[in-house]
């Protein structure tokens, strides 16, 4: 009986857990675009916690696309240079071409 007594208790750990409904000002994201289940609006950073507008929110949407799309385009910049592919010309006036400086990290020092 105790054997029984352990295998349902370590199955009640495993059963979901009742989710009490909350309601704030964020559910008003709850119809936009990429709000999904299980998480809803997701804003693990609470940076629309104070300042819950339409206004902010698409402010944030569009920086954060931005700087998507730098990051992107800064990879795609470190990958092209190390396959060996600079810039033709040159860098400065003194006349330093783009390919006369070494890859990555090695390029700082």
């Amino acid at each position: 009986t105790a054997v029984l007594a352990s295998l349902i208790a370590a199955a009640s750990a495993f059963a979901p857990a009742q989710q009490a409904s909350k309601t704030s000002s964020l559910s008003a994201f709850d119809s936009e675009l990429g709000v999904q289940p299980p998480l809803g609006f997701f804003d693990p950073f609470g940076m629309l916690s104070g300042d819950a507008t339409e206004e902010r929110f698409e402010r944030l949407r569009y920086v954060e696309l931005k700087h998507g799309r730098i990051c992107m385009l800064a990879f795609l910049g470190q990958i092209t240079t190390r396959a060996g592919i600079h810039l033709p010309g040159s860098i400065n006036y003194a006349g330093d071409s783009f390919d006369s400086y070494p890859n990555g990290v090695a390029a700082i020092f």
